[in-house]
């Protein structure tokens, strides 16, 4: 069995800063931490301004699990908000190889 990778793609909701976003991004730690499975997390912005949150997990079933549950979580409304909905593109990709340093 491989890891899964979810990646999220997107770009912000006007006038959101980067620094407010990353804040934001800060308080669903507890909630990814809390599930068994969460084995790595990076949340990345590229030149372009858009921006990468991705999530390693143990299998398919968490990943898509937690994915159906985050938007239930009182940080999820703030967080939402901060992100324009029409740039949003998520997947689960089975991870085949890694490196690492």
């Amino acid at each position: 069995m491989t890891h899964v990778a979810e990646i999220v793609t997107f770009h912000l909701a006007e006038g959101v800063s980067p620094d407010a976003f990353v804040k934001l991004s800060q308080a669903t730690e507890a909630f990814v931490r809390s599930n068994p499975g969460f084995l790595h997390r990076q949340l990345s912005q590229g030149e372009d301004g858009s921006w990468t949150d991705y999530v390693v997990w143990r299998d398919m079933d968490t990943a898509q699990r937690v994915a159906k549950t985050f938007a239930d979580q009182a940080f999820a409304p703030k967080l939402m908000a901060a992100i324009n909905p029409e740039t949003v593109k998520m997947r689960h990709e089975h991870i085949h190889w890694d490196m690492a340093a």
